[in-house]
């Protein structure tokens, strides 16, 4: 239960942030993408503040023995570059840079109703589930 109520905190908290920031409107995205243009740096200085939280906080809780409210660290282990993720970060800028959303902000815009982020949220819900079963069909196959 307490992870479930921290999390929800936590999600509810990055949700502000996104919304105060401006990061739910994709003009802000794309303005940010337009390097030859109208060009917006606001972008840039939301995501230098969110790496130097980040670089500080992660030092310090990382010394602790484990989370608050789990027994052990779950910390990813792989590093290895693979075509699928290459892949997928491609699809994942393409999206970025054609919608102005990427997941976070898309799921809080959700909250407007708003045609653009219902269809984004859509279409990122469906390639999860294409992607699920191409991937156990692939694993079948092996």
């Amino acid at each position: 239960m307490k992870n479930g109520i921290s999390a929800l905190l936590v999600g509810f908290i990055f949700a502000i942030g996104l919304g105060i920031s401006g990061m739910t409107q994709p003009q802000k995205v794309v303005g940010f993408l337009d390097l030859f243009g109208n060009w917006d740096p606001s972008l840039m200085f939301v995501m230098v503040g969110a790496i130097g939280v980040h670089f500080i906080t992660y030092r310090l809780i990382r010394k602790r023995s484990s989370p608050l409210f789990s027994r052990q660290w779950l910390v990813p282990e792989k590093k290895d570059i693979t075509p699928a993720l290459v892949i997928g970060a491609v699809l994942f800028g393409i999206g970025w840079g054609l919608a102005g959303f990427c997941p976070g902000p898309a799921v809080v815009s959700v909250a407007s109703l708003g045609v653009k982020p219902l269809v984004f949220v859509g279409a990122m819900l469906a390639g999860m589930v294409l992607f699920r079963a191409v991937d156990a069909k692939l694993k079948l196959q092996k």
